[in-house]
């Protein structure tokens, strides 16, 4: 009998301070070699960090995994216009959570690549958008910028290399829809938030219609490591094409829920390792690899490695990494109906087949699970989502979706067992246990 594999050990890089004392105060981030790679950067010339961060193949870590340094070589290198850095730490994807603990574990990590990544930029002024909710989360980055500014880092002639940079942290007002970029701009500019149309993109006409880079919190967390340590190093963990660290949220049916970083590439049967197995044994049915806006995967997939190919051909989408894990007692038409909820909710409206398609697909899954549903309304479910995926302005709407049709791909039979008011009485009991 072979023995099970065990996950390989992990030297932490991004999570190292985090069980520190006072692991967000100035001190103790300096004690852990924090603001080491700042005075280093600013003796390079934007061009080079630029590329530094393009041979490391850091990909955003905010679900797209756009490579990080391409995304900064579309800022124009001259200063006609002011240049933004916007971080985007608006973290209201139903299952993520991993951006609030980084900020309140470590903030000056994010600070620090913030001026990096500033000055690679050629930007002067950087934004740190935060959820509106996360009140703790806000105040502690106030406090760091707040000594951040004491220090040197930030301000005028930062550490006498005659580059300047000011850092506001805004709060939002709670809308999952500016977690979408251009809506988040929309926000941060006194507008309702609601996404734009692209063409023109951020690095062209982004903040006050001035080239704009709008980056993850993780990602710009990785930068001072990748100048301490260099690409190469970065490249040792993860795989070929989504290399380095990720944080991996795992919520949900697991014994010890939490933020667990691993390279890119590991797979839930590692993470599961890490998070002390399923929650009183009972068996795993369905999770998510990135959040509920991306296509659910089942018990075959515990070895699809969780890297941004490998989710991908799986059938799925890496996301922001939010494992969320369900056991047998849950329902999946249930679940999937109060994901929608949750869009039809959150949807701005600016786009028909999002604001009218959420309204219908709640409409139906609702009286689905309440146990007055067809067979019929199955087809009419994957109907909507096919109207709706690739036709909204934004990502909600294909988020919207993948739950329904991923569910109904794995699960139909639960779908059909609610069209008998019958079968369907156990099914709802069950989800609501």
């Amino acid at each position: 009998m072979t023995e099970p594999r065990k996950p390989a050990p992990v030297t932490p890089v991004l999570t190292k301070t985090w069980l520190s004392p006072r692991s967000w105060t100035l001190d103790t981030y300096t004690k852990l070699e924090g603001y080491t790679a700042l005075p280093k950067a600013l003796k390079a010339s934007p061009e080079q960090l630029v590329q530094l961060v393009k041979d490391s193949g850091l990909r955003g870590r905010g679900g797209a995994g756009f490579p990080a340094g391409v995304k900064w070589s579309f800022m124009p290198p001259n200063e006609d216009k002011p240049h933004y850095l916007v971080i985007n730490a608006d973290e209201g994807e139903p299952g993520t959570c991993k951006d609030i603990p980084l900020m309140m574990a470590d903030p000056h990590s994010l600070i620090e690549g913030c001026v990096i990544a500033s000055y690679a930029m050629r930007a002067h002024h950087c934004f740190i958008y935060v959820r509106g909710e996360a009140l703790h989360c806000i105040r502690r980055l106030n406090a760091a910028v707040r000594e951040a500014y004491q220090a040197g880092y930030l301000g005028k002639n930062i550490l006498d290399s005659g580059f300047d940079l000011d850092i506001v942290v805004h709060p939002g007002a709670g809308a999952y829809i500016c977690g979408e970029e251009t809506a988040l701009l929309d926000s941060l500019e006194g507008r309702r938030g609601q996404p734009r149309l692209k063409p023109p993109f951020p690095a062209a006409a982004g903040l006050y219609a001035a080239p704009t880079t709008v980056n993850n919190v993780e990602t710009i967390a990785s930068v001072p490591f990748i100048v301490n340590g260099g690409s190469d190093w970065f490249r040792e963990m993860g795989t070929e094409k989504s290399p380095g660290p990720k944080i991996y949220s795992i919520s949900g049916h697991v014994e010890k829920p939490g933020q667990y970083e691993a390279p890119l590439g590991t797979t839930l049967r590692d993470l599961l390792e890490l998070a002390g197995g399923m929650k009183d044994g009972i068996p795993l049915k369905f999770w998510t690899p990135g959040g509920s806006s991306t296509p659910m995967f089942t018990a075959e997939h515990l070895d699809v490695p969780l890297d941004f190919e490998g989710a991908a051909e799986a059938g799925s989408m890496l996301g922001t990494t939010a494992v969320q894990v369900f056991n047998e007692t849950v329902s999946v038409p249930w679940a999937v109906m109060k994901w929608t909820q949750f869009y039809k909710h959150e949807s701005c409206g600016k786009c028909t087949p999002c604001r009218e398609g959420t309204y219908w697909l709640t409409q139906i899954l609702e009286r689905m699970v309440a146990g007055n549903g067809t067979e019929a309304d199955i087809d009419t479910l994957l109907d909507v989502c096919d109207n709706v995926l690739g036709r909204s302005f934004c990502a909600l709407g294909d988020g919207a979706v993948s739950p329904i049709t991923s569910g109904i791909q794995y699960f139909r039979d639960e779908f059909l067992a609610l069209c008998d008011k019958q079968k369907a009485a156990p099914a709802l009991a069950g989800a609501q246990a």
